[in-house]
């Protein structure tokens, strides 16, 4: 066995088919010439990061996070300045550092990502004690994943979260003061303060086009349209990919403050936290070590994505002549 030791963090919750996903995982394994993982499953109490720092202390080089967003975050937290490698096995209904990696929803596409070796330390973002690497947010996009249910999530996909944003394009908006990197207090009236090292959402959307996941910076993104004709011209400039769009300031920090005259809605990479009136943001640059497709110094995590994809095609067969 001549490949590193590993782990696998997996939310059972998240995974319809739980038998085919460990044929998956131990018959590309295998294929590779790599030991068979430890298995670690999150619990209610524990979404993820206990079970990647126990798995750490086992000796793990590489782990898999298997879930929701929740779960790949808590994942993040645990492996963040350590040389223990990331890879994502996507599952759940929506995992946002997946869609940036270009992986979909195919656990053996993450596998033989990790398996041909593309590696890339990225820059991590830090709300007190936990870590995302996409993107926080506080305000409507906060609201808009509260209010979109799973099983919504479960027939749609990306495609129920229109529904949940529906229902908040004409919200008041937050009054704010937003500070970066120690600066004045800028006052502003936006709908969403969105704060970002890469820049994809669900649908390969790509908000932040200028993020790069590990310049030493983040990426925040102040919205603030007030009716459905700005929303309209707002979001026809993100989808449309044109360089300046409208109602949408950006700027670069390393150290971000949003203060909120009320309790906000708040987000860490598609996962919901509590509400709050603050969030105070800084970044750990190249604190994570992640499996991405190659070649791995390629701006876009996600170039040539489809080609792992192909590639991983042998995994599938493989783990489907063994069900």
């Amino acid at each position: 066995m001549t490949g590193p030791r590993c782990a696998v963090v997996v939310n059972p919750t998240k995974v319809a088919d739980p038998d085919h996903l460990r044929r998956v995982v131990h018959e590309g394994l295998a294929r590779a010439g790599w030991p068979a993982p430890a298995w670690y499953e999150t619990t209610a109490e524990d979404s993820g990061r206990g079970q990647a720092k126990q798995a750490v202390a086992d000796g793990a080089e590489l782990v898999f996070a298997c879930g929701g967003d929740g779960t790949v975050t808590a994942v993040v937290t645990a492996l963040a300045g350590t040389d223990v490698a990331l890879a994502v096995l996507p599952a759940g209904t929506g995992n946002l550092l997946a869609a940036n990696l270009g992986l979909g929803n195919d656990p053996a596409t993450g596998l033989e990502v990790a398996l041909e070796g593309g590696r890339r330390r990225i820059d991590v973002g830090v709300i007190d004690d936990r870590c995302f690497v996409v993107m926080a947010g506080m305000g409507f996009d906060a609201q808009m994943l509260e209010d979109t249910s799973e099983k919504a999530k479960k027939w749609l996909g990306w495609l129920a979260y229109v529904g949940g944003g529906a229902k908040h394009l004409l919200d008041r908006p937050m009054r704010a003061r937003i500070r970066l990197d120690g600066g004045p207090p800028m006052p502003r009236r936006p709908k969403a303060v969105i704060v970002g090292n890469v820049g994809r959402l669900q649908g390969g959307v790509r908000l932040l086009s200028k993020a790069e996941p590990d310049d030493g910076k983040l990426n925040v993104a102040i919205l603030s349209p007030n009716n459905l004709a700005h929303w309209a011209a707002l979001i026809g400039a993100v989808v449309s990919r044109r360089d300046r769009v409208p109602l949408m300031e950006t700027y670069t920090a390393s150290r971000v403050e949003i203060y909120s005259n009320r309790a906000q809605a708040r987000q860490l990479d598609g996962d919901n936290i509590p509400p709050g009136k603050v969030m105070k943001i800084h970044v750990r640059p190249k604190a994570l070590l992640l499996c991405v497709p190659q070649p791995d110094a390629d701006p876009d995590l996600a170039y040539d994505a489809g080609a792992a994809a192909r590639r991983a095609r042998q995994i599938r067969e493989a783990a489907e002549e063994k069900a």
